[in-house]
């Protein structure tokens, strides 16, 4: 008989979320799989038991070589329980390889709940909560950044991310360039802990607030695209630009006007710009 591979969901921040069937689990575990096992040595004191069975390391470093081992242990008959720093295992942590291994092998997998990250700062934004999907965390490179946040430009779902707090000025910069300085949004600031913090407001005002430094685990929740009302072609977004223009505004302005009432991130209107600069000077070339 195989045996079962239960993921189960360690606290967020507050150690009193812990559901008491984790406590069950990892004292009756087989093995438990651990994404720092000096995190998980904390969590058992602290919920008052001791493994008794074997504890071995699972992240990201190992993932890939450790994965046939435990599969190894799991069709041996082992109760295998993984857990990670914080939330559901392979929820942007370790565990999807894991899981899908098991899987392929027809071994059952099944989980505690415990808190999630991504649900609570859904809940606690004041945002659509209705249909949304969940990002993860977006790259470090700027470029593949916005790249990666033009994808969604148009996602009319709401929208949560993981960010490291040191990036968090950054990527807030590239959301309101992409989807507007005005969508709303709600940066959640250690969730369940002391100094749990949520900030809501337009992606503008949250970009000048964050660029003043921020601290903690960090979830970023995004109002989903509006519905565009018309559809502007790219010479009526230009011309919409250039009235604005001759009324005095500067073209950087006039362009985040224009796309914020057209329902556009403001790069489309910004290309649509630049194109017909480019060719008119080719008509008079």
């Amino acid at each position: 008989m195989t045996g079962i591979l239960v993921l189960a969901g360690t606290p967020i921040g507050d150690i009193s979320d812990a559901p008491p069937r984790l406590a069950q689990e990892l004292a009756g575990a087989d093995v438990v799989a651990a994404e720092d096992t000096r995190r998980l040595r904390r969590l058992t004191q602290a919920l008052g038991i001791q493994v008794g069975g074997r504890v071995v390391s699972y992240f990201e470093g190992n993932e890939a070589a450790r994965t046939p081992e435990l599969v190894e242990a799991l069709v041996g008959g082992a109760r295998v329980v993984l857990v990670t720093d914080a939330g559901m295992p392979s929820v942007s942590d370790p565990g999807y390889r894991l899981v899908a291994a098991a899987v392929e092998k027809d071994i059952k997998v099944t989980a505690v709940p415990g808190p999630s990250a991504v649900l609570t700062a859904l809940a606690l934004s004041g945002l659509p909560v209705d249909r949304f999907c969940f990002e993860g965390f977006l790259p470090r490179k700027a470029g593949e950044r916005l790249s990666r946040l033009r994808e969604v430009a148009d996602e009319r779902r709401t929208l949560v991310y993981f960010e490291a707090p040191h990036r968090l000025d950054d990527t807030l910069a590239a959301m309101a360039e992409v989807f507007g300085t005005g969508r709303r949004a709600a940066v959640c600031r250690e969730l369940t802990k002391t100094y749990e913090e949520v900030k809501r407001g337009p992606l503008g005002e949250l970009a000048t607030w964050a660029a003043e430094g921020v601290r903690g685990e960090i979830t970023v929740v995004v109002e989903g695209a509006p519905e565009k009302t018309e559809q502007l072609d790219a010479a009526e977004l230009v011309r919409r630009v250039q009235v604005r223009e001759e009324a005095g505004e500067r073209r950087k302005e006039a362009i985040a006007v224009v796309a914020e009432e057209a329902g556009l991130p403001k790069r489309e209107v910004f290309d649509a710009v630049v194109a017909a600069k480019n060719a008119a000077r080719s008509g008079t070339s």
